[in-house]
């Protein structure tokens, strides 16, 4: 088997608890976002950003988080606070990904999205071919329009999912796998 295929069978994700630093150097990062934008993408629209995360910027949206968790959690326990506080502060990079799909008269809005997700994952493989672990995630901050406006979103855009990256503390078992039998047809 080669490299590519050995890869793409061991990627797994790995929790943002389990990630430690040092993340991406700039010019590492800048590979990664090429690798990125290198996916299908019809009609060359690019619908998709990014925003990065990454040394003060992460408390500040640390920041961000906890004051709106707290505005709509008042009663919250002192310890998920602090869970919500370390939410950005764990992964040394967090790369949010915002679909900008947009209604187009050639290009369904659903390939658009589909491009984001796309995004996501090439973020991830290129990270772990890289040496680098992370985690593709979406949490409640992905849907709340305060958050997303403080983070620079616009109205009509959405998070696609925020890529927290740096390295494994330690490697997690893998999950189980679905068995193709239960998820493959031929169509006759």
């Amino acid at each position: 088997m080669s490299e590519t295929i050995d890869l793409l069978l061991k990627r797994r994700s790995v929790s943002p608890v389990a990630l430690i630093g040092p993340g991406p150097s700039p010019q590492e990062v800048e590979t990664l976002l090429k690798i990125a934008s290198r996916v299908p993408d019809h009609g060359k629209l690019a619908p998709w950003r990014f925003i990065l995360f990454e040394g003060a910027a992460r408390e500040k949206a640390s920041h961000i988080i906890v004051a709106r968790y707290k505005q709509k959690n008042p009663e919250a326990p002192a310890d998920v606070v602090e869970a919500e506080r370390l939410r950005f502060l764990r992964a040394p990079l967090i790369i949010g990904v915002v679909s900008t799909a947009a209604p187009h008269a050639k290009i369904p809005e659903w390939e658009q999205i589909l491009s984001a997700g796309a995004v996501c994952m090439n973020v991830l493989i290129g990270a772990q071919a890289m040496g680098y672990a992370g985690s593709w995630l979406s949490n409640w901050l992905s849907y709340d329009a305060q958050v997303l406006e403080a983070f620079g979103l616009k109205p009509h855009e959405k998070i696609a999912g925020f890529i927290h990256l740096g390295r494994a503390s330690a490697m997690p078992e893998d999950r189980p796998r679905p068995d193709l039998a239960s998820i493959v047809t031929r169509f006759a």
